[in-house]
């Protein structure tokens, strides 16, 4: 049976007093659920971050990782690096690190197979643009991003794989998808990856919606049987909206 997931991504936020701050809220108002709870403090805060946490079910996960293992690669973090302080799940291939940062799928690919040799769970992220959207191509470039990045892996590799499905254009765009739309797509990955491995890994994958959760749409968009939860960016960073959120899950 699949995991119920409710990640929140920081991304750039936080200092070190605002980091231990919010994770003893959420740790404190934390409520009794069965889903995974995570969270992706900035690189500076992990190690703080995983003591802060050291009694809490509150998973602390990486927002990236370099695909070598060491070397001349300034400001970049190793997989080992990562488990030497107690992380050991990764975002990669979030929509910010594709569009800014010059991601492709064939860096993403390298990513993953490093991660996962080392024996990090991968939370894989992937969706289209607007104009991708708008011309009728969504199903086609999701498809290859997960071909590109996931399908010379193995099947026993697939246990430590979450994917997260990011709508690009359903984020500060003023567009909106809704909870059809999400399933609709959320779907057609299950499907795509049955075709391509066997049901029993799409059954058991968990896939999480990236497309601006919040308090007031969450429990709409998780009640769809093919979202297993959420990745959370904004709403995340304000203890009683991520309460409300996992709540909702």
């Amino acid at each position: 049976m699949r995991s119920k997931i409710v990640a929140g991504n920081w991304k750039m936020n936080k200092n070190l007093e605002e980091t231990e701050a919010l994770l003893a809220e959420l740790a404190a108002k934390l409520p009794d659920t069965k889903a995974e709870v995570m969270v992706a403090p900035t690189y500076v805060n992990l190690g703080a971050a995983v003591r802060n946490l050291e009694t809490s079910r509150i998973e602390v996960i990486a927002q990236n990782m370099h695909f070598a293992e060491s070397g001349a690669y300034t400001g970049e973090i190793s997989a080992d690096m990562l488990l030497n302080i107690g992380v050991d799940t990764c975002i990669i291939g979030h929509s910010e690190r594709r569009a800014y940062f010059g991601e492709t799928d064939e860096i993403l690919a390298k990513k993953v197979k490093t991660a996962l040799g080392k024996g990090i769970r991968v939370m894989f992220c992937f969706g289209e643009e607007l104009e991708d959207r708008k011309s009728g191509n969504h199903f086609n470039v999701v498809e290859s991003q997960l071909k590109n990045a996931l399908f010379s892996l193995e099947n026993s590799d697939w246990s430590k794989i979450i994917l997260a499905y990011e709508p690009v254009w359903a984020i500060g765009t003023g567009e909106t998808a809704s909870p059809e739309q999400a399933q609709e797509m959320h779907a057609f990955i299950r499907k795509t990856i049955s075709e391509a491995f066997d049901s029993s890994i799409a059954s058991n994958v968990s896939i999480l919606y990236g497309g601006s959760v919040k308090p007031g749409n969450a429990e709409e968009i998780f009640s769809k049987p093919d979202v297993d939860g959420g990745l959370i960016g904004g709403a995340s960073l304000v203890s009683d909206d991520f309460v409300a959120i996992i709540n909702a899950i």
